[in-house]
């Protein structure tokens, strides 16, 4: 299903189910309504024209990754950002364009690396188009971010390299992983705040710098898009136990040999499942279901959703001492309803 505004919308209503909100929220969806919906709206419109420069098939896969739709968390969050602080300017919707380019060229590169059969319910572009399409789709949507922010930020060019470089370690790091099992906590953390953490910081700092935020105040917000991001991943890693309801495939992760913190928690706490995580990771599927009970069992799924709702408050905390307004309202509760997916 390809994305639309009242879906989004409709994210950040849940936040208010979740939390038995009472008739104040119903006015904030009001906000977001008249805050948000027609920059969402030139969002879309623009990833379509973003990648309509490119040579056929690599812009091929791209634009089938970006029509199967999205959360479009990332661009939200820097809107939001940018709103705290001022009106949305055409600056902050390009670099919100930016946002999202740069998620879709790692999910497009992460499905060739991870050999990925299926992507937000659909067949990947490597299984169609095969995979140097896929990474060279991937290049591309890369490039025209690059472009986009030379063309209307130049200024935040050296952040945006810099958060590229954090990007490529953290696949590195797990690509480490195909070739030597490795569960220690530490490298999960590097690979969290590289991989995952990285663009959401950036994307809230980002829309906060656009927005005419001090020096201070960009730095809140960069610790409230990197607490975010970390939670947003602490859930997805549960999701994968636990996510019936969710559309979620259960064990995918685990599956397809990717670090968890449930998984790390679970082997730290029960070291024979070691002898099963390295059959696993030698390509025998027959473990994984046991593999998973055992981690369910261990109970380590609930100190991963703690961890994930004590993020989400150290998020809010940096978001606590910026000017009370309607962005800063959804700012909380798209926190709010990211940690609710695992209450």
């Amino acid at each position: 299903m390809s994305f639309t505004v009242e879906s989004a919308i409709e994210t950040l209503g849940q936040a208010a189910l979740a939390r038995q909100a009472d008739e104040r929220f119903a006015e904030r969806l009001g906000d977001v309504r008249d805050l948000l919906c027609d920059d969402l709206a030139t969002i879309e419109r623009g990833l379509e024209q973003a990648l309509e420069s490119g040579l056929s098939p690599g812009r091929d896969a791209a634009q089938h990754l970006v029509r199967l739709g999205g959360k479009r968390v990332r661009p939200m969050a820097l809107l939001l950002s940018a709103a705290c602080f001022g009106g949305i300017s055409p600056a902050a919707r390009q670099l919100a364009l930016v946002a999202e380019l740069l998620h879709s060229a790692t999910l497009l590169h992460d499905d060739v690396v991870d050999d990925g059969m299926e992507r937000r319910g659909a067949v990947t572009a490597r299984r169609l188009w095969g995979n140097a399409v896929s990474v060279l789709g991937g290049d591309f949507v890369l490039v025209r971010s690059l472009e986009l922010t030379s063309q209307h930020a130049p200024q935040l060019m050296p952040s945006l390299v810099a958060t590229l470089r954090q990007l490529i370690d953290g696949e590195i790091r797990q690509l480490r992983g195909r070739t030597q099992l490795d569960v220690s906590e530490t490298t999960y953390q590097l690979i969290l705040r590289d991989k995952t953490a990285s663009l959401f910081r950036w994307s809230t700092q980002t829309g906060a710098a656009l927005g005419g935020a001090s020096a201070e105040a960009c730095e809140r917000l960069a610790r409230f898009g990197e607490h975010l991001g970390i939670a947003f991943q602490l859930v997805d890693d549960v999701l994968d136990y636990s996510g019936q309801q969710t559309g979620k495939t259960l064990l995918a992760d685990l599956a397809e040999g990717k670090l968890t913190l449930p998984l790390v928690l679970a082997v730290a706490a029960r070291p024979e499942l070691a002898k099963s995580l390295e059959r696993i990771h030698a390509g025998d599927r027959a473990p994984v279901e046991h593999v998973g009970e055992q981690v369910v069992q261990s109970g380590v799924c609930e100190i991963v959703r703690q961890r994930a709702r004590e993020h989400t408050d150290l998020a809010l905390q940096a978001l606590a001492t910026i000017p009370s307004s309607a962005a800063k309202g959804l700012l909380g509760d798209v926190a709010q309803q990211l940690a609710a997916r695992v209450a």
